[in-house]
């Protein structure tokens, strides 16, 4: 049974400039599925998700629509057009969910290595803490990391209080709701969904996630992708 009803939305709206492939990342091919079937198929398998919202460009809707029947399975889904920018494009997915979805789930359509186990752990937490508003997948970092202005070194902050954080992002439905409609009235663009909710009072936590959890962004992450694809399919994850 599950715990809580979830919506997840699969942001796959991205040009592919920076990976240089017509048509975006999303759809490349990695271990016999489009990347974002991966994404669809991860967020489908999440216990406490009934619907998966994929937000896509309009003009490939027809491909997007026959990879997301393939990939949910018996779960409902639907597409939301995408927009010029990520945070409209989200915005776009959070209009198609339910008004009685409790909790919503914000992934990037570019991460399919996402463990369902995990996401479904993180949504325990989150409604498990009446205080929270959100919950964002993520690990401390490994790296020092260093301000820097143009070349030069500013500061070297302490690495003990930095994350990386990935997706998904889960919130309550409302919480997130009233931090979109604050962004857009005041024009605020965040960097992330999070960043929205933070600034309009929302508390947020993180939520130890798996490292491999990696996007593809660059063509060598794609190889990357596949590799640990296939070993987890070997492994029989």
């Amino acid at each position: 049974m599950s715990d809580v009803s979830a919506t997840a939305i699969v942001v796959a709206g991205g040009s592919g400039e920076r990976f240089g492939r017509a048509g975006g990342k999303q759809l490349l091919e990695v271990a016999g599925r489009p990347v974002v079937a991966w994404s669809i198929a991860a967020m489908a398998a999440v216990r406490q998700v009934d619907r998966v919202v994929v937000v896509c460009p309009e003009e490939r809707s027809d491909e997007f629509a026959r990879i997301s029947e393939q990939a949910t399975g018996a779960i409902e889904w639907a597409l939301a057009p995408s927009s010029v920018t990520r945070q409209d494009s989200v915005l776009s997915g959070l209009r198609a969910v339910d008004s009685s979805c409790e909790v919503v789930i914000i992934h990037d359509g570019a991460r399919p290595l996402v463990r369902p186990s995990t996401v479904a752990n993180a949504i325990l937490h989150l409604v498990g803490d009446p205080g929270l508003d959100g919950v964002v997948l993520g690990h401390p970092s490994v790296d020092t990391i260093k301000l820097v202005a143009g070349d030069q070194i500013v500061s070297t902050p302490d690495r003990a209080t930095l994350w990386a954080v990935q997706t998904p992002q889960i919130f309550r439905t409302e919480s997130l709701a009233r931090a979109f409609q604050a962004a857009s009235e005041s024009g605020f663009v965040g960097t992330d969904d999070a960043s929205l909710v933070e600034r309009n009072g929302g508390r947020v936590s993180v939520f130890l996630a798996e490292r491999d959890n990696i996007k593809v962004t660059v063509p060598e992450d794609a190889a990357v992708a596949e590799a640990l694809l296939r070993l987890r399919s070997e492994e029989g994850q």
